[in-house]
């Protein structure tokens, strides 16, 4: 692999910049708690895991090649996001995942795994179907790739390290965002919140197809 250190050190750049997942990650953890948005990122890991093994597989290059596969997943993954978005905008109060379970009532501790589920599927769905992720994998990764080396094991290498990165990047966000829970869990603040985390992901599955 060339440059290694350049690697990681974009791959950080590409995590930090605010996109869906931070958009998503935010959302489900402010809404519903740490867990939630520990979920949230798990379903972007196995999203990413997918990615990585298209490249290794070597359908990246022929999706990218595809414009009819390429399009079919840019629009299904603009729908989605525009799905979560008006979801999002036109949902009306947040409940406690913490508060729920400390209950101890089954019917809402069922209703929270049902969420976790769902936060999960978020995480992967979104991250499998954003055509921005082939991208990243077809013209960002192989200019750190070594052709006299094995191929295969690098693509391998750099997909755990780009995934690796993104998790402890999200998973510091969904700390921090744990300690400031009590004010962000507000009512009025969620109300906001929620509103303006619809917008954003709508805005993202327009973008998707522009």
């Amino acid at each position: 692999m060339d440059n290694l250190v350049g690697y990681i050190l974009m791959a950080l750049m590409m995590s930090i910049i605010p996109g869906t997942d931070t958009v998503l990650i935010m959302k489900n953890t402010i809404a519903h708690g740490p867990k939630a948005g520990r979920f949230t990122i798990l379903g972007m890991a196995t999203g990413l895991t997918f990615w990585t093994f298209i490249a290794v597989l070597g359908l990246s290059v022929v999706i990218s090649q595809s414009v009819f596969l390429f399009n079919t997943i840019k629009y299904v993954g603009a729908a989605y996001l525009l799905y979560l978005g008006i979801r999002s905008f036109f949902s009306k109060s947040s409940f406690s995942i913490e508060s729920v379970q400390a209950e101890g009532n089954p019917d809402s501790q069922k209703s929270s795994k049902n969420y976790f589920k769902d936060a999960y599927l978020q995480g992967a769905v979104s991250n499998i179907l954003n055509p921005k992720t082939v991208l990243i994998y077809i013209t960002f990764m192989p200019q750190f790739i070594d052709l006299n080396g094995n191929v295969t094991q690098q693509l391998i290498i750099l997909g755990l390290i780009l995934t690796l990165i993104a998790v402890s990047w999200f998973l510091t966000l969904v700390y921090l965002l744990g300690h400031v829970k009590k004010w962000l869990r507000k009512p009025k603040f969620q109300n906001i919140f929620q509103k303006s985390t619809g917008v954003m992901l709508i805005g993202f599955g327009v973008k998707t197809v522009i």
